[in-house]
This record gives structure tokens, sequence and C-alpha cells, in this order.
């Protein structure tokens, strides 16, 4: 790494120098930042599910149907805003602010650019960074969900409190497995802050292949593949998105706990929702992507790659490629069952990392292992894990028994089943109805099955 790479790394040295107009115009530009992504992040997903499914998105308000978002955004604004007699008002008016608040506060702390001068200022691209900044974000993340436990409780309804129940515990499960998976990321850093991890990404390793020489990055989503799939999935199941809206589902629960909102607080929830993705997007690529550093190819002939505004540029690149991972699952999979979900998370998720983490602190033990050598250890055993898993031996199942072999069975004198065929027969009245006009329906030729 040149001389030009490390002089653009802020450090932690490098925040609360600036003056007060600076850290307003950062502010603004991360709020700015969190709403254009919400706009663009709805037309972005109704075009991508549209044409996943062969039919058109949004097309006819402005270019491309751009300003499709905005129009429904003024229509919600201008709805009828309904508060439910039984609702606790203020809670109920508060609790979609919360989740605005916690999605939009979490890109604080994360990095869009290298160190860079504004008005003469030279300056990080990032609002502030702090020694256990992913702790912040961490905060942020569980703190956005009680602004849907809330919302679901003060609504007074039965649906939207099963909705807020289900996203407490969709919370409490699927934290844990997010935040042992940030454990991985702190041992090889050696840091909480997100500048400093996207620094210690910056050291990659050159390998040589049969005398091409070949930079491999230094990103955690390789050299820690098993946190990484394991910190996005947490994701998805931390921003409620499908296949994991569990607190929002339509076919159960009506709309899980938006069901007595309208108007701007349905579209704060909205907003939050679509806010968060962006948001976890940003965190993953901060931690696991290079943040705003450029790929390795792109190194490899352009100098300055990682310098001046470019960085934004990576950036948003990376975090619009995770922004359609999420899309691409919600019009790919479809939703788990509660209980199928609650599994997933503790008994796949948590185990699978409680033994990586084990194994990785074997490995950083071993003296005098460089970055090539971790990496080739992550490679083989993400190998061999895959390769058990596929030659593991599988259970034969016994074919389930027929219906009637099944009634068959039953001991004699049991309640009686109804028929196989689901054929109900007629009821007693029924007949006597049918007998008394048989008579009738010989004389004038009719046939009795009318009846």
């Amino acid at each position: 790494m040149s001389a030009l790479y490390l002089a653009q790394d802020p450090t932690l040295a490098d925040f609360g120098k600036d003056p007060w107009w600076l850290v307003l115009i950062k502010i603004v530009f991360a709020f700015v930042f969190a709403l254009l992504a919400t706009l663009l992040g709805v037309w972005f997903e109704r075009r991508v599910v549209g044409y996943m499914q062969v039919r058109p998105g949004p097309n006819q308000v402005g270019p491309f149907g751009l300003l499709q978002t905005l129009a429904d955004g003024l229509k919600m604004a201008f709805k009828e805003d309904i508060l439910p007699r039984a609702a606790d008002k203020v809670v109920y008016f508060f609790a979609p602010t919360i989740s605005v608040i916690c999605a939009v506060t979490a890109l604080s702390v994360v990095p869009f650019g290298p160190m860079v001068s504004i008005f003469g200022h030279h300056t990080p691209l990032q609002v502030t960074d702090v020694p256990v900044a992913v702790l912040v974000l961490l905060a942020c993340s569980s703190m956005g969900i009680y602004g849907i436990v809330l919302g679901g409780w003060a609504s007074g309804s039965t649906y939207p409190l099963l909705g807020g129940l289900r996203s407490s515990a969709q919370m409490i499960s699927y934290e844990v497995a997010m935040g042992l998976s940030i454990v991985a990321v702190f041992m090889t850093a050696g840091t909480m802050s997100t500048s400093g991890i996207v620094a210690a990404q910056a050291h990659g390793t050159r390998l040589n292949l049969g005398g091409w020489e070949l930079a491999a990055p230094g990103w955690y989503a390789i050299l820690l593949l098993p946190s990484f799939i394991i910190f996005f999935i947490s994701t998805v199941g931390e921003t409620n998105r499908a296949p994991f809206d569990l607190p929002e589902a339509e076919s159960e629960l009506v709309a899980g706990f938006m069901t007595e909102y309208s108007s701007l607080k349905f579209a704060l929830f909205m907003l939050s929702e679509y806010v968060s993705m962006v948001t976890m997007s940003a965190v993953t690529t901060t931690l696991f992507l290079g943040g705003w550093r450029a790929p390795a190819p792109i190194t490899t002939f352009w100098a300055g790659a990682n310098s001046g505004w470019w960085p934004m540029l990576w950036f948003f690149g990376k975090v619009l490629i995770l922004v359609f991972v999420f899309v691409w699952l919600r019009g790919t999979l479809p939703r788990l069952r509660y209980d199928q979900f609650m599994r997933f998370g503790w008994k796949v998720l948590l185990p699978i990392n409680l033994v990586w983490i084990l194994v990785l602190s074997g490995l950083r033990s071993i003296e005098g292992w460089q970055t090539r050598d971790r990496l080739l250890a992550t490679a083989i055993g993400a190998g061999v894990l895959l390769l058990a898993t596929l030659l593991w031996p599988s259970k034969k199942r016994e074919p389930k028994p027929t219906l009637q072999e099944q009634a068959n069975s039953r001991p004699h004198g049991s309640f009686p089943l109804p028929p196989m065929d689901l054929q109900v027969p007629p009821s007693p009245r029924t007949k006597r109805v049918v007998a008394e006009r048989e008579p009738a329906n010989i004389a004038t030729g009719s046939d009795s099955r009318e009846v």
C-alpha cells in the first residue's frame, strides 16, 4: 500500500476538529442520502421485481417512472389520518418516528469516503467516529425494533400486537447471531472503529499463479466468509424483509404492526424499512466489503482510485449491489413459517457462528501466519464444511400412510371420521323434503336432484 493511500485513511484523531457548519453539512448529507435512497429504493424494487416477474414496473409518472414514489408519498400525505379509539395516543404517535430516527442515526458512524478537502478544510467523509462505533450501529439496530413493538402495542388491536411480539422475538434471535458475526471482525481488525475497520481491510495480498500476479483484496467477506454470510442473513431478519417479514405477514396478520396506521404515520414506517435496508447495506459494506475502497482489479491499473471523491462511487456501488440482493430475495423466496424462522436462528446460525469463532481463534493463535495463509485456511475450511454437508447421509423417510390406512388403524368405537371424499350426507330434513316432493316431480317429469 503506497503512502498516498495511507495518508487518505482517517483516524480517530481526525474527528472533532471540524467547524460547526461543516458538521451540519455532513449531517444534512446523511439525512438527504437516507431520504433519496428510500425514494429510489422503492422505485428500484418495483422495477427489478417487475423485470423478474415479466411485467411492467412503474413507467408512467416521470421518465422511467422515477417520480412514481414521490407521487405515492404525496398521496399518503393527503390521506385521512385515522386514530383508533383504543389506541394509546402518545405512544401511537411517536412509534413510527422512533424507527426512522434510529435508522438514520446509524448512518452517522458509516464512512462514505476518505479524507477530502471541503471549502479548504481537510476532513473525513464521515459524520463522526468513536472507538466503539460498531456498538453504536448495534444499538441503533436494536432500538429501531422498539418503534415496531410500541406501534403494535399502542394500536389497541390484536393483529398489530402479534406483529409487535414477533418483532421482539426476531430482535432477540437474530441480534445474537449478528453480534457474534461482528466479533470475528473485531478479532481480525483489532478495533471497533468503523474507519479503523475499513483501514484494516486495505492491506490485501498478492498471489502468484503460474507466473501471473493476482492482487487479492483483504475484504473480510473473503477472509471471514462464514461471518459475512451469517451477518447478511441476520440483517435481512433484522430489517423485517422477505422471507423474514413475519411482523407484517399479510397472509396471517392483515398487515401486522402497521394494520391500524394510515397517512403519514404509515409512510414513516415504510420509510424506516427502506432506510434500514440501505443502512444495513452500508454497514455490511463497511465491515466486510472494504468500505469505500475500490475493488482490487481497479487499483491494479489506477493508482488514484482510492483518493479524492472517487471512493464515494465505489461505496455507493457496493451498497446498490447489496440492495439488489435484498430485492432479489423478496422476489424469489417465499415467506417462512414462524417456527422455521426461529429454529433457523437458534439451531443453525448460532451454533455455526460459535464454532466458527472458535476456529478463527485457533487460527489467530498460530504465530507466523500471514493474510495469505488465513485466506487459504478459510477457503479450505469452507470447502470441507460444504463437502461434509453434501455428503452427509440423509435419513430415509418412511412412506406416509394414506387416509384410508389411517382410518382403518383407528381403534374400534372411536369417534367416526367424515367420508374420505368430503361428500357430506344430506340431513334428515333434506331427505324428508325430497321424499315429499318426489310424487310431484314424477307427475311433472322433473328431476329430484334439482332440489
